[in-house]
Order: structure tokens, then sequence, then C-alpha cells
């Protein structure tokens, strides 16, 4: 697909509580040299590359931007690339961050913060970001059980003026029903791809889009292989689609994402210019129903 006039607007839009964002944005994690689960762990691209991305894709309509304090490694820090980058930022763009785990200097991961440490994983974003206050937190869930406490002393930041919006990361319909009789859900951030559909099986999709909530999955690209490029793993499907549509298989996988509801964002991250142009060009990516069927017949895990 021709990518010169595109702008991430093609894609759509989409309000976070009060605030409306392009349905196409751009996740900063893999800016770093530094993923979840060290599957990114090369070094980074330089300093000024990322920043000259950052610029481009708020340039070609980007609005909403996904970080974290925690999505760093020795040389870079997402946030820093963020500030660096974007500063003073433009009145429409939408930072997006997330608190919950957390990972000393030397990047080892540390336990789930306690509620009470909340604040300061909030304060950290500010900090590094160079905000008086965030636009959206996600509460990232990595253990089991009640939500409720750490769900709570956000809601008293967010009363604060701290924080203005609240999301959810790696939840189930269940954690989504008890945030909501908290405070107000803006969205929820989930692993979800052609290859990874559980937010399907267990109906958090279709809870989300009934409430009028963002879906944001993460991974939409590179499905089970996470922080991993995703080339050499495509269906023979997914790449008949995309020839016959003149787009690249991660376009594909970018479009059907989108194309899942009206409420669907993505979030793609990228280290490559040239990915970048074809990310925001997915945007504008519209699949048939014959699409549709063919790519949704394929094996998906849930």
């Amino acid at each position: 697909m021709e990518s010169a006039t595109v702008t991430a607007a093609a894609a759509g839009t989409w309000k976070l509580g009060d605030l409306e964002v392009n349905r196409l944005g751009f996740g900063a994690m893999r800016l770093t040299g530094n993923g979840m689960s060290g599957n990114s762990d090369g070094a980074p691209i330089a300093r000024e590359l990322a920043v000259r991305i950052l610029r481009s894709a708020v340039e070609h309509g980007v609005n909403h931007i996904d970080t974290a304090a925690f999505y760093f490694s020795p040389l870079r820090s997402a946030n820093e690339l963020i500030n660096r980058a974007l500063a003073p930022y433009p009145g429409d763009l939408v930072i997006v961050t997330k608190v919950g785990p957390g990972r000393d200097p030397s990047g080892e991961w540390l336990p789930m913060a306690r509620p009470d440490q909340l604040r300061g994983q909030v304060e950290e974003n500010l900090r590094q970001l160079g905000r008086d206050h965030l636009d959206v937190v996600n509460l990232r869930w990595t253990g089991g059980g009640s939500i409720a406490e750490h769900f709570g002393a956000l809601a008293e930041l967010r009363e604060a003026g701290l924080v203005r919006h609240l999301g959810l990361s790696s939840v189930t319909p269940e954690h989504l029903a008890e945030a909501q009789a908290i405070a107000p859900v803006v969205c929820v951030q989930n692993a979800y791809g052609l290859d990874r559909r559980l937010a399907d099986a267990n109906g958090l999709l279709d809870s989300c889009r009934q409430q009028g909530i963002a879906f944001v999955p993460f991974f939409a690209i590179s499905g089970q292989r996470r922080e991993a490029p995703a080339d050499g793993t495509h269906d023979d499907r997914l790449h008949a689609v995309a020839r016959a549509r003149g787009a690249t298989p991660a376009q594909v996988r970018l479009a059907w994402t989108l194309h899942r509801g009206p409420n669907v964002l993505a979030i793609p991250g990228t280290s490559d210019p040239t990915h970048l142009a074809e990310n925001i060009t997915a945007g504008a990516l519209r699949l048939s129903q014959a699409d549709l069927d063919c790519l949704d017949c394929l094996e998906a895990l849930a």
C-alpha cells in the first residue's frame, strides 16, 4: 500500500474518556532494546533515530502513545525518549502509561507493587515524562485474585488529580467488572491478535464493546512471539490476503485487528522507520468480508 499521504486518522477515532485519539497509535517499548520477556534484548537503536521515529509518528497523525516507566534498558528509557522527542507536548497527544510491575535499576523484575507503592510509580512516570498529570494509567495486573485494593488506590490518585483516566491491562472480564464498580475504566489492554484470541473466548472483547470501553491489543502483529519479530511465522492464507491487497502480512494483521470493532485500537511498536510508515498505512486498509472470513479461519490459541 502507498504510504505517502496516509495518516493515522485513516483508522478512525475513539475516545478514552473525554480524550479522542486516532485508533492507530504507537507502542514505545521496542525503542529501548529491552523487552518484557527478553525477546528484544539486542542493542537499542541510536537515540536520535528513536527520537525521529517518535516525531515522525506524531507528524503522521499518531496521537496515542503507549509507554511505561519499566520500559528501559541500560541505555534507553521509553519515557525519557518520549519526553526528549515530543515535549512540549501537542495538545491532542494522549500518553498512556501503566503501573503495577516494576524493575530494579539493573533491570531485574520486582514483585507486583503493593497498593501503597502505586503512587510512587505514578510519580516516577510523571517525572520521566515531565508532566503534572498522566492522561491514562493502566493497572497492569500480574497477580491472581482481586484487583480491588490496587485499583482503589489508583482511583484515589485520580481524585487527587495526578491521573485523568484509568484503564486495565492483562485482566479478565471479572477484573473489569470489579474495577468498574470502583471507578470508570476507559480502556483494557490485553494480548490479542489473529493467533491469540482469548478475549473472544472469555467474552472480554464483547464486554468492552457493550460498555463503550476501548479494547487495546498488544502483540497484535507478533502474536505468540511477543516482542520477537513475526517474520516467517505468517500462515499461507494470510500471505494470500496480503498479496491480493498489495499489503504486507503485518499490515493485514493490523487491519484485521481494527476490523474487530470501532472500539478496538492498535498500538504497534517498531524501531524501523519503514515499518512505522507501513503500520500507519495499515489504518487505511479495508478488508472485504471474504478476507475476514479467510483470516478468521486461521488457527488461534485461546
